[in-house]
């Protein structure tokens, strides 16, 4: 894994066992005030559990190998590769309830470009783990950044955060957009605005060029 602490996950020594993950749910169950004994509830700590490592999985990989076979036979390739409308379910740090939304990735290549299939794993990485949208959005154009080197990186994240509209405030229907602009898309404002014409200008420019 990683050594940087945003992408540490917990040593596999530390971590609780099935058994004791299982009996975690049944004290939560019991503190909502149901029975995790009766009949509907028998195998839900189990079934949480099995969710758990779907929802999660994203501690078990380094977003940076899902980047390092990338290709040089591009045939003097350089303008910018855009892969958007990434669908993601990230899961929110604060109340643990999802984060659903759309990425928009994209790199202007200079010697190197990377399987596309591999910019949807990288949102997934990070995704699938307990998440703030700014933090992700960071993650995302920063690993690419690093592992590629490309001339710039830009990546919008737009999404619906259920702490917001199923408890608290109680807001359906509201979308939080984040950017992180590095390299041309930070320095060059054409770069910027054909990126964002390309993925439909999301959030009109409430996006902060971080």
């Amino acid at each position: 894994m990683t050594s940087s602490k945003a992408n540490k996950t917990q040593p596999a020594a530390e971590r609780p066992s099935r058994d004791e993950a299982e009996a975690a749910v049944r004290v939560l169950l019991r503190w909502a005030g149901d029975d995790p004994e009766r009949e509907g509830l028998l195998d839900t700590p189990a079934r949480v559990v099995r969710s758990y490592e779907e929802f999660y999985a994203g501690y078990q990989v380094d977003p940076r190998e899902i980047l390092a076979r990338t290709f040089s036979e591009v045939d003097g390739y350089d303008e910018m590769i855009v892969l958007k409308d990434i669908r993601f379910e990230s899961y929110c740090e604060h109340h643990m309830v999802p984060i659903i939304g759309r990425a928009h990735v994209a790199y202007l290549p200079q010697h190197r470009v990377v399987g596309i299939s591999k910019l949807a794993r990288l949102v997934d990485a990070f995704a699938k783990r307990l998440q703030i949208q700014e933090k992700m959005t960071v993650q995302i154009a920063d690993t690419l950044n690093e592992v590629l080197q490309p001339a710039g990186v830009g990546v919008i994240l737009e999404a619906a955060h259920q702490c917001m509209s199923t408890r608290g405030v109680h807001k359906a229907g509201v979308t939080m957009v984040t950017s992180r602009m590095l390299g041309t898309f930070r320095s060059d404002p054409s770069t910027r605005r054909e990126f964002l014409s390309i993925v439909g200008n999301p959030g009109a420019v409430a996006i902060a060029n971080t």
